[in-house]
């Protein structure tokens, strides 16, 4: 191995860092949210905005920050926001009411949204070889498993002996090791024929996102209503609006030219639908778990790390298969494997649901980590940046439908099936299932227990229907990417090339053989 080759490796271990502190973030406040809510006794809305105004503002800035990247230097902007996501975690931890809380977690998002495309588009850099890229890509993956592994331990530790602001203190080690090692180890890279930046596309984009999101979530929360499509209709017509400034500007924020690889385009629709019936069954399982088979929230939380290994195990297992398999066949096989688990899920009982979790997770990390090695790979170097933040986008926006979608399912098929018995013991017909278990454990024992007779058998019919219509939609996206992203076979009276462009160069070895037509659509610009 050179000298080169080793420090890139090294510097990869760097890049793992942010990728730590997002995945520890998202966990330990969950655990610290009973403390915080004792100390500064937010109200039930304010609340809701301290868990997540961060995921809103990363959803909404990613793009923006992605192509700033690309124009100012992937390595400068990912110090700076790391730097900026430890003074923002600061400001969280001794905040002293709702609102500064808030206004912390916003900070955080901002900051948190220059550090995945960031280091997706150096790992582009710094990992020319496609094996050794998708190795790494991998490894990049893991470091989120690593980071959920550990925040239960590291979080339970923490709020033991200090206060809850102390979550938010753990960022800081890892940014001063990033900021101390970063500036060598990390080479800089960005697009020295940009000029400018646009800034009225990237409010664009920001509002487009932030109301999408905020759409879906609400539809989620309080059903078919009025609010959650007026705003996602508002949504849409920003995201026009945008998508026509990008098409007259010189120098757009979103290169609309990415989408005429149609092996890009059906990648990011993969890698959005992937997340689609990750986020929307995640739910439904921890529920499943907690209110359906009476787990603690502890019991339930520990069934969930062997699903959270074997997609640890499998982020390497991908890349290692891509040596004798073309690669859009192991995407094609992830999803499979995501239909089987849920398919094992629907039919229910513990044991079902942990084993259909762990198959699940063993075909989501092949799936996620190759179709985002093919987005990143396929477009320009230049626009490295902007091609990682708009996969992440992807997968921010396939999440979040995927909650609103799935969740209003299992919330129909609930009603439909526990309506009857809701209105008989004086509940709402459309108290939910948490409501009716809290109001079973108020009753006399008879009459919780027939309540819970038929609430249970209502919830775990919601919940197997959801975890068919999950698979159904794997297994039609299995069948798609597998022929979408296939090899393209050459002619045989075309002489193989002994030198690649650099645009084939950048592709993993399933995309060696992308067309002329498609490498000339992207011409490579340098880094």
């Amino acid at each position: 191995m050179t000298m080169t080759a080793t420090k890139s490796w090294v510097g990869l271990a760097v890049l793992a860092l942010p990728c730590l502190l997002v995945s520890l973030d998202a966990e330990v406040l969950y655990l610290a949210t009973p403390q915080l809510t004792a100390d500064l006794r937010p109200t039930s809305v304010q609340l809701l905005w301290i868990m997540d105004s961060y995921v809103f503002v990363v959803a909404g800035a990613l793009i923006a920050m992605g192509v700033l990247g690309d124009r100012i230097g992937r390595r400068r902007l990912l110090l700076a926001g790391a730097g900026a996501f430890g003074a923002a975690s600061l400001l969280a931890a001794f905040a002293t009411t709702p609102g500064q809380l808030i206004a912390a977690r916003v900070l955080m998002g901002l900051a948190g949204a220059s550090l995945m495309p960031s280091t997706l588009a150096l790992i582009r850099t710094m990992f020319p070889d496609p094996r050794a890229r998708t190795v790494a890509l991998g490894v990049w993956s893991a470091s989120f498993s690593l980071g959920g592994i550990a925040a239960p331990l590291i979080g339970g530790v923490l709020l033991t002996h200090f206060w809850w602001g102390s979550v938010f203190v753990l960022a800081v080690p890892a940014v001063l090791l990033l900021l101390t090692l970063g500036p060598f180890l990390l080479p800089e890279s960005r697009d020295r024929s940009a000029t400018g930046f646009d800034i009225a596309g990237a409010l664009q984009s920001l509002a487009a996102v932030l109301l999408f999101v905020y759409g879906v979530k609400q539809l989620a929360a309080s059903g078919w209503h009025s609010v959650p499509f007026l705003t996602i209709a508002a949504s849409a017509a920003l995201a026009v609006l945008f998508v026509r400034r990008q098409r007259r500007i010189p120098q757009p924020l979103l290169d609309l030219t990415i989408f005429r690889n149609r092996r890009t385009t059906v990648a990011l629709i993969v890698n959005a639908l992937s997340f689609f019936v990750h986020y929307g069954s995640q739910i439904g399982v921890a529920q499943y778990l907690q209110l359906a088979l009476g787990l603690s929230p502890l019991q339930a939380g520990l069934w969930t790390l062997p699903s959270v290994l074997a997609y640890l195990a499998a982020s390497f297992l991908g890349p290692l298969l891509t040596r004798w398999i073309p690669a859009g066949y192991v995407i094609a096989t992830g999803l499979a494997a995501i239909a089987t688990g849920l398919a094992i899920m629907a039919m229910g009982g513990l044991t079902n649901v942990i084993t259909g979790a762990i198959v699940f997770s063993i075909g989501l990390a092949p799936a996620y980590i190759l179709t985002t090695d093919l987005v990143v790979s396929t477009a320009p170097p230049a626009r490295a940046g902007m091609a990682a933040a708009l996969a992440e986008t992807g997968c921010e926006l396939g999440g979040a439908l995927g909650i609103a979608v799935l969740g209003s399912l299992m919330v129909a098929v609930y009603r439909h099936a526990a309506a009857p018995a809701l209105t008989a013991f004086g509940l709402p017909p459309d108290a939910t299932f948490g409501e009716a278990v809290a109001t079973a454990h108020t009753l006399p024992s008879r009459a919780g227990e027939l309540l819970l007779a038929e609430a249970v058998p209502a919830y775990t019919s919601a919940f197997t229907t959801m975890a068919i219509a999950g698979a159904i939609l794997a297994t039609a996206v299995a069948a798609a990417a597998a022929i979408a992203l296939r090899p393209a076979r050459r002619s045989p009276a075309t002489p193989t090339p002994r030198s690649t462009t650099l645009a084939e160069q950048a592709g993993s070895e399933v995309l060696a053989a992308v067309a002329p037509a498609e490498s000339a659509a992207r011409p490579a610009m340098p880094a």
